[in-house]
């Protein structure tokens, strides 16, 4: 017995593979493009997704979500779906609002230095500037007070290769520490020191009232201990020097970042760190 010529010798096995299934392709994820949800038969535009899932709205507006990892027909088949970046992903930023430098190793500090009336000032000028002062190898030093400026640059001895940035509170005009500000620049030069300061009472100010839930800070009258009334305000203990540092603990832990301080504060610091790290010093 002989097979006919005009036939393979099987010829059902072309359809039979045809039926097999077959491994689905991974087609790139655009929104807009038609799918149809295999087990359920529902299709439509893909219109959104997520980390778990993806939407799809059909010609009616009706939308339902999907696996993201499911596999769907297009007009071609079964598919999977990749998903990719359409974008870099945005350099990471500090505190400040500058690019963040990775692991990067505090570098040696440098011979110049900035200084800054009391603790309370320091505490938040590091944890907002604390990155880049290690980037850029700045050390922060406080006074306890800007009646020991003079003395305290006097033992450091500020050149122009050796140069001081000063911040200090209150820096209005007929102020005593704008006094202070145009002897210490006339004694030591303005290219070795460089005094600037925010006009508020204390650096508490520098904080925006609206991160303690407030459109301002209170006004506490001339004559009364500035912090101490503000705390009582602020119905918080005041009663010790060690309920002030809890209340600035909680202001401290306030801020997040720069966009957290008023403008006045965040440009005089940023001034400061250009000058003591300027070409030359």
């Amino acid at each position: 017995m002989s097979f006919d010529d005009r036939y393979d010798r099987d010829p059902l096995a072309k359809f039979r593979a045809n039926k097999r299934p077959s491994k689905p392709r991974e087609v790139t994820a655009r929104k807009g493009m038609w799918l149809e949800d295999a087990p359920t038969q529902f299709y439509g535009q893909l219109v959104a997704a997520t980390r778990e899932t993806v939407t799809l709205r059909d010609a009616d507006g009706s939308t339902r979500a999907f696996p993201r990892h499911g596999t769907f027909m297009d007009d071609e088949g079964a598919v999977t779906l990749v998903f990719r970046s359409s974008a870099p992903a945005a350099r990471a930023r500090s505190a400040s609002g500058s690019f963040l430098v990775k692991d990067a190793p505090a570098r040696v500090a440098r011979a110049g230095r900035i200084f800054v009336e009391g603790r309370h000032d320091a505490e938040l000028v590091e944890k907002v500037w604390g990155h880049d002062l290690r980037v850029e190898g700045v050390v922060v030093e406080y006074l306890e007070g800007a009646d020991h400026l003079d003395a305290v640059l006097s033992e450091f001895g500020p050149t122009s290769t050796r140069r001081v940035g000063v911040l200090l509170d209150h820096l209005v005009a007929g102020s005593k520490e704008t006094r202070i500000a145009q002897g210490i620049t006339q004694q030591f030069g303005a290219d070795a020191v460089l005094v600037v300061g925010h006009p508020y009472v204390d650096v508490w100010q520098a904080v925006r009232p609206q991160r303690l839930g407030r459109e301002a800070w209170p006004v506490i009258p001339r004559g009364q201990s500035w912090k101490h009334g503000i705390c009582a305000a602020l119905g918080l203990p005041h009663e010790d020097q060690a309920d002030i540092a809890r209340a600035w603990r909680l202001i401290l832990d306030r801020v997040r970042d720069w966009k957290d301080l008023e403008p006045s504060v965040i440009g005089r610091v940023e001034e400061l760190i250009d000058f003591v790290t300027a070409p030359g010093s």
